[in-house]
This record gives structure tokens, C-alpha cells and sequence, in this order.
């Protein structure tokens, strides 16, 4: 099963993608965690200790220029678009029962555009990891899905959009899935966050009535203090746990 989970920046799109993790452990799945959010912290999320340490490997320059033949930032200088790189989610995971742990980092867009060395490498390792990994991989993605591209899309099982009750949440759901569209990416399911009750549910169903829910997070004081903390929302929250429990279940 492989999984990459999208959505507004605040929508708690790492939350739930750090409880589907420990809950995938939790049963005895092997789990590959891909943090390909910039500004998220899946480790933290999970409750690995010594996240701070992990540098993303789009700042490690030297592992860039040794798979790629050059630097990052660098411009007109050739560079491989097929970089080796299936030793690298033993060789740089953080470990915690059944799951290995890998930080992408994002892409400075500035001097050197998209199209440069630390794109090619993170491409071809969210490429690999998806294709011929044999362990469940999760994907806290950004709202961009920028790491994504048509071949591995089409390698990827479901695609969840985590969304909550808002405007702005919705529009960006629509969004992904254009996106998602454009590189083949169809397999889609939504997971409501911070829901009060029935209320909140039916205005995500009504707005979003395109898509399929998977199910549903409660709003949950705890979830939020477990992140003011630092520590993992599946050791603070049974309800949530139960129901992230519930949608492996419908996903199985």
C-alpha cells in the first residue's frame, strides 16, 4: 500500500498522517515515512526521538553532487535525471519499531528553478521508494504535490486529501485534485479533520459531494496539545486513534 496524503497547510495534514503511521505499526506493518513537506514535522508527529537531528537530505550538497554530478544551486551545469539512490532510505531513515523515517526538504526555487540536481534526486527517491519498495509507505506531502510526478503517480494506491470544515479548505481540496489530474493521480479520498459533530460533517459532504470520504477526525483538544508538546497525537488521543484504526481497515 502506498499513500500520499495532501491538503491545506494547518488542516493537520501531518497529524493524521503521523496516526496512520504508528497505527500501521501498531498492526506489524513495515512502514516507510516520507516527510516531503518543507514546513511539516512528521518525525516529531510520530514520536521519534531526535527529530531536530534530521537533516533533509535536500541541504545535504555533498550526497547531491555524488549522485547527481553537481551541486545544488548550480546553473547550466549538466546532471543526471536517473541518480542511484535505492540505498538511501536504509542508509538515511531515523528508526522506531517498525518504521524508518526520511525528511525530503523542498526545493529553493529562486536561483535555481525546479529543474535542478536536488529536484532530480528527491524525484527519483520518492520514484523509487513508491515503485519498488516492498514496505507500506506514507507520504505527508505538501499542498503542492510537488514530488510527485506522472510515472510514480501512477504507482501511488490512494491519494488522501485531508480537509476541514472551511472555505478555504475546500477550494485547496479542488486544487490537489486538479493537480493530482494532471500527472494521472485519480484514486483519490477525502478524511475530514476537526469535526465538531453532525453539523460539520454534513457541510463537508455537501461541498465536497464530488468526492469520496474515507472518514473522519474528531475535533480534539488533546491533538492540538499533543503538538503544542511535542509529542505523538496517537499516544494522546484514543478517540482519533480508533478512528484512523477504522479507515486502515476500509483501505485494506
Amino acid at each position: 500500500m502506498k499513500i500520499a496524503v495532501s491538503g491545506k497547510g494547518g488542516v493537520g495534514k501531518t497529524t493524521f498522517s503521523a496516526l496512520m503511521i504508528r497505527a500501521l505499526d501498531a498492526a506489524g506493518k513495515h512502514v516507510l515515512a516520507i516527510d516531503a513537506d518543507p514546513d511539516a514535522n512528521l518525525a516529531g508527529a510520530i514520536g521519534i526521538r531526535g527529530a531536530d537531528a534530521i537533516t533533509p537530505i535536500s541541504q545535504m550538497k555533498n550526497l547531491i553532487f555524488e549522485r547527481t554530478g553537481a551541486m545544488p544551486g548550480s546553473v547550466g551545469q549538466f546532471f543526471s535525471l536517473n541518480p542511484k539512490v535505492d540505498d538511501l532510505p536504509d542508509a538515511l531513515s531515523m528508526k522506531m519499531n517498525n518504521i524508518k523515517m526520511m525528511r525530503l526538504g523542498g526545493v529553493e526555487k529562486g536561483g535555481a528553478g525546479c529543474f535542478c540536481p536536488e529536484s532530480s534526486l528527491l524525484k527519483a527517491l520518492v520514484r523509487h521508494v513508491v515503485v519498488m519498495r516492498d514496505e507500506v509507505v506514507v507520504m505527508d506531502m505538501e499542498a503542492g504535490i510537488e514530488h510527485l510526478g506522472r510515472g510514480t503517480a501512477k504507482a501511488v494506491d490512494k491519494l488522501i486529501i485531508v480537509v476541514e470544515p472551511g472555505r478555504r479548505s475546500i477550494d485547496t481540496a479542488g486544487n490537489i485534485r486538479g493537480l493530482a489530474g494532471e500527472i494521472g493521480l485519480t484514486d483519490i479520498l477525502l478524511v475530514g479533520n476537526k469535526v465538531r459533530g453532525e453539523k460539520d460533517e454534513t457541510f463537508l459532504r455537501r461541498h465536497l459531494s464530488e468526492f469520496e470520504f474515507l472518514g473522519f477526525l474528531p475535533y480534539d483538544e488533546s491533538l492540538i496539545e499533543a503538538d503544542l508538546d511535542g509529542v505523538s497525537p496517537y499516544d494522546t488521543s484514543p478517540a482519533a486513534r480508533q478512528a484512523v484504526q477504522q479507515m486502515i481497515e476500509r483501505l485494506q
